[in-house]
């Protein structure tokens, strides 16, 4: 094909009109589940398959009597192909096969036209075949008045009518009982569409914690095709999906969308998970990533802590008696903890603050998973800018008889900075299951089978340490070999 005829190949001027047609959608439902892929909500990239989402809508065809094909255009890229079901509620017709056609180059897109009536142009305009297009591909064939034309070298194809079908095509080998016009409802999954919870504090000014906290759901769209005034439904949770192959902006509120209370969606569980089901119909453009409300903003409490957690709470098959047994030295943290005030899908939290203009600043983003009801959250905000940590061994004994292992550590912490903060110190002791804490500088505000934490005070433009050691038991039997 030549590069005049690529580029006329694509121009229509007027509607569709065949005797055997797929007019536009209505009434689309569409059911997205969770995605957390960069690609799908990146600003700039073409189509992708990441993403999940079932769709369900109706076409309204124009069918002839008897055996004959019909093509289903404007479909999505990435739909998955097995799962696609079509049927005629009102038993007109029966589908005998049907086949997809991926929207891929020029063919691709004419596929859309197939059971359509075009006319197929030459580079001087005139008319080479009309009448209904029968297969695109290899050159065009048209059923026209005076018989069947296969055309191979055309510089353009019109349409009787107004749009252009997009995306990939469905089409189908139907037995209608009689011609005229029928609905069909079709359902498929496809990939490229998916959503994923966002959510906004902005913590308030005063001593106490507290945050004005927003909960917007972020909806992606990149499956090829636009969604017009479809009813959306948001599914939290993680159902597993066993086919590989099968499928997995700009910014803006979705139109029609407030943050009042009795316009938030209507949430329920279904099966293991949980769905919400939007108030209103969405618009969902091809490229885009659209922000509904999931409920609307509150103030609330919650807690900032600045941790300096060292090691973890691995627990080794045997008692560990090396010196040098690394165990970590952990940086100084800040984290936010909230309690959910209902169940909060798995997204990304930004945490903003408010300068001494009043202005919001961005002070750092973190990771929420699936959080029920009730139960807690915790992202970490970033590195201080004015603390530091530094831990050092300061004894170590192994009295292999006795059975006993001793160790010591110091930690000194240092604030540059004008106000004086708390820092949590969180200490894994993991040399062995079985341990005690022989002493320390300040007593343990937390202590459990892994774990030794305490609250230090560092003041301002200043130091402060904390020092402590445990000792290490075991039994003749797990005496290691070592």
């Amino acid at each position: 094909m030549t590069p005049a005829r690529s580029l006329l190949a694509f121009a229509c001027l007027t509607a569709l009109a065949g005797t055997a047609s797929a007019q536009a959608a209505d009434n689309t439902t569409l059911t997205l589940y969770r995605s957390d892929s960069p690609t799908l909500y990146a600003s700039q990239g073409g189509d992708v398959d990441a993403g999940y989402a079932v769709v369900r809508e109706q076409r309204s065809l124009t069918l002839a009597a008897g055996t004959h094909d019909v093509a289903i255009g404007n479909l999505p890229n990435a739909l998955d192909a097995e799962a696609l079901s079509l049927a005629f509620p009102g038993n007109d017709a029966t589908v005998i096969s049907q086949r997809l056609l991926l929207a891929q180059g020029n063919d691709g897109a004419l596929s859309g036209l197939v059971g359509q009536e075009v006319d197929v142009l030459g580079s001087n305009g005139e008319s080479l075949a009309n009448g209904i297009l029968l297969r695109a591909g290899n050159g065009l064939l048209v059923h026209g008045v005076t018989g069947t034309t296969l055309v191979h070298d055309y510089a353009a194809v019109r349409s009787s009518g107004g749009s252009f079908p997009l995306g990939s095509t469905l089409s189908l080998h139907v037995d209608a009982a009689r011609a005229g016009q029928t609905h069909a409802v079709l359902s498929y999954p496809t990939g490229g569409l998916g959503w994923r919870a966002a959510y906004v504090a902005t913590l308030q000014p005063g001593n106490a914690c507290r945050m004005q906290f927003e909960s917007r759901a972020s909806i992606a769209n990149r499956s090829g095709r636009d969604w017009q005034d479809a009813q959306v439904t948001l599914i939290a949770g993680e159902p597993n999906m066993a086919k590989g192959s099968a499928p997995r902006p700009m910014m803006a509120m979705a139109r029609g969308y407030s943050a009042k209370a009795e316009a938030m969606p209507q949430q329920d569980s279904l099966g293991d998970y949980r769905s919400f089901t939007l108030p209103g119909k969405v618009s969902l453009p091809d490229g885009s990533v659209s922000q509904v409300p999931l409920y609307a903003t509150r103030n609330m409490e919650c807690a900032r802590t600045t941790l300096l957690d060292n090691g973890n709470t691995y627990q080794p098959q045997q008692p560990v008696l090396t010196r040098d047994f690394v165990q970590g030295s952990g940086s100084i943290v800040s984290t936010l903890q909230l309690k959910a005030f209902d169940s909060l899908p798995a997204g990304y939290l930004r945490v903003l603050t408010l300068d001494r203009h009043g202005v919001p600043q961005f002070i750092g983003e973190g990771r929420i998973n699936d959080t029920p009801k009730g139960s807690d959250a915790t992202i970490t905000l970033g590195t201080p800018f004015d603390l530091r940590a530094e831990r050092t061994r300061t004894s170590f004994h192994v009295d292999k008889d006795g059975r006993t292992l001793d160790e010591a550590f110091r930690i000194e912490l240092s604030n540059a900075g004008d106000s004086a903060r708390t820092v949590t110190v969180r200490e894994h002791p993991n040399r062995w299951r079985e341990w005690t804490l022989v002493s320390s500088s300040s007593k343990p505000v937390n202590q459990t089978t892994d774990t030794l934490e305490f609250h230090v005070q560092v003041p301002a433009n200043g130091k402060a340490t904390l020092s402590y050691a445990v000792r290490y038991s075991w039994s003749a039997d797990e005496q290691p070999q070592q």
